[in-house]
């Protein structure tokens, strides 16, 4: 507890000389409260750690690149458009992950990089596959399933491949956060395929990759991204229930 609290006291310092600004307000506090003891002390700690995590975030927004805003513009349209399963969504995600190729390997997330180059292939595949049922620009497909084997096999076999990739960048590259790359990279390739043959579950995995995308982007400056990929976890979600409606119509 006492290393703890030493640790803490240690970070608010730090903070403080950082931030000259939240001195004032954080004295007021202080000074009104009629316990001057460890816990005010750690009360006061997480309030500076809060506004500085916002503010950080904030201006990292503020100075996102134009190139970064249409990457993220023209994912969130893929998806919205995925969910009303039009065709056009492969366009859009042509472009966005076109743009991310290129972000991605600037920021040193050379799996992503690849990952989405992947996807600029998978966006062609899934507009060639689409368009095989239909000639109307807004598809109305059919929703298939997998069997649980098939998932249960995917998670398994999807984990190993991950954990091998991200020991080879950790190894022989300067990769940032290489596990946790290379295990959104090849399940996602795995929910983009499942995507493009019409699974249902493929939303499921993409709630999972998504959440765990907005702490990666973060981590790498990325901060409007991660924004971004907040809402994907919403949308992937709503996605699910759309999809999933289809499907139960389909039965009847």
């Amino acid at each position: 507890m006492c290393v703890s609290a030493g640790g803490a006291l240690f970070s608010v310092i730090t903070k403080l000389r950082k931030s000259h600004h939240l001195l004032e307000p954080l004295h007021q506090v202080w000074v009104s409260s009629n316990s001057h003891n460890l816990v005010s002390i750690l009360l006061l700690l997480s309030s500076v750690e809060e506004v500085g995590f916002f503010e950080t975030f904030w201006e990292g927004v503020v100075a996102t690149s134009l190139l970064e805003w249409f990457g993220v513009v023209f994912g969130l349209t893929y998806l919205v458009l995925a969910a009303y399963r039009s065709i056009w969504c492969w366009l859009f995600a042509f472009v966005a992950s076109a743009i991310y190729v290129y972000l991605c390997f600037s920021i040193q997330l050379y799996i992503e990089s690849v990952l989405q180059l992947f996807y600029v292939v998978m966006a062609v595949v899934g507009w060639l596959n689409w368009n095989a049922d239909t000639s109307d620009s807004k598809v109305k497909i059919d929703v298939v399933t997998w069997k649980p084997s098939h998932h249960v096999i995917n998670v398994l076999g999807s984990g190993v491949l991950a954990f091998a990739l991200g020991w080879i960048f950790d190894t022989y590259t300067d990769q940032a956060n290489p596990y946790l790359d290379a295990s959104t990279t090849v399940y996602s390739l795995v929910a983009t395929f499942m995507l493009a043959q019409r699974v249902l579950e493929n939303w499921i995995y993409w709630i999972v990759i998504d959440a765990i995308s907005i702490g990666l982007y973060a981590s790498r400056g990325l901060y409007l991204t991660s924004v971004q990929y907040f809402i994907f976890t919403l949308l992937a979600a709503y996605c699910l229930y759309t999809w999933w409606r289809q499907y139960q119509t389909q039965k009847t």
